[in-house]
């Protein structure tokens, strides 16, 4: 037989494994292409969240499903799945504005999304008085619109609903139990430079900025806390100030909504915020 001619019934070890080879790359391709389509968007444009609890009724429900904007503050770690231990601060870092609906990392554990809405800047001071938040010394506007009664974890309640409007003029419902509530008076709070106030619009039952954070975990980032601002509100863990790298996004629109009892609220669908 000649050199370098192979019988037709010899089985190429060479070739085989060359085949092979390529049928791994080409899988580690697809694989890395899928994961990119899945993850990018995810991480970089945009990302679906369901709300859990009733701390922004009467904005968002329990069932909701909104979308979030990743790229309206610019990226951090925590823009990332399970928030990678990949340095400090943002990329292409922009302020976000009073009365946005922003998605944040919970102070607290670094892991966590909370919702709420972002009412104090840095540098302001804020603090509620009988119930009606003030900023910077003056009461935000608010007209009243009636009074509901609300299923609460402390029972069948009255809520009185506002329409509130804050500095810079966004406009949103909230919904308070009255004037002498647990966190309806509480002591002036100044919020630090590269931090934020955040609040719930369900303002009696939401643990938020008005309350101490707690241990901050090593590596997390973390604003300055000053214990007795909250001494005499109930022994509760809340947020604290928010750092502005703990920021997600901004919540743009509720996508969908299920009732868990009653189905889909077809009537909260595509429903900016």
């Amino acid at each position: 037989m000649p050199l370098g001619v192979r019988h037709r019934g010899a089985f190429d070890m060479t070739a085989g494994k060359t085949s092979f080879r390529a049928g791994l790359g080409d899988w580690a391709k697809t694989l890395a292409v899928t994961a990119a389509i899945v993850l990018v968007p995810r991480t970089v444009l945009c990302q679906p969240f369901t709300i859990p609890s009733a701390s922004m009724e009467p904005t968002l429900l329990i069932g909701d499903y909104i979308l979030v904007n990743k790229f309206a503050y610019g990226w951090s770690r925590h823009s990332a799945p399970l928030s990678p231990a990949i340095g400090h601060g943002r990329l292409m870092g922009r302020e976000p504005a009073r009365g946005d609906v922003v998605v944040f990392k919970k102070p607290g554990d670094g892991r966590t999304d909370v919702i709420k809405r972002l009412v104090g800047l840095p540098g302001d001071e804020l603090q509620v008085v009988d119930g009606v938040l003030r900023i910077n010394g003056a009461p935000v506007a608010q007209k009243p619109l009636g009074t509901r009664i609300e299923d609460t974890p402390f029972g069948t309640l009255p809520a009185e609903r506002f329409s509130e409007t804050l500095p810079g003029g966004k406009t949103h419902l909230i919904n308070s139990y009255g004037p002498r509530t647990a966190a309806g008076n509480t002591a002036a709070y100044r919020v630090p430079e590269g931090c934020y106030f955040v609040m719930g619009d369900n303002r009696d039952n939401s643990l938020d900025s008005r309350f101490d954070p707690g241990p901050i975990p090593d590596g997390e980032a973390r604003c300055a806390w000053n214990p007795a601002v909250d001494a005499k509100l109930p022994a509760q863990q809340g947020m604290g100030f928010v750092p502005f790298e703990n920021l997600v996004g901004r919540a743009e629109m509720v996508l969908f909504s299920w009732n868990a009892g009653a189905g889909p609220r077809w009537n909260r669908s595509f429903r900016r915020l």
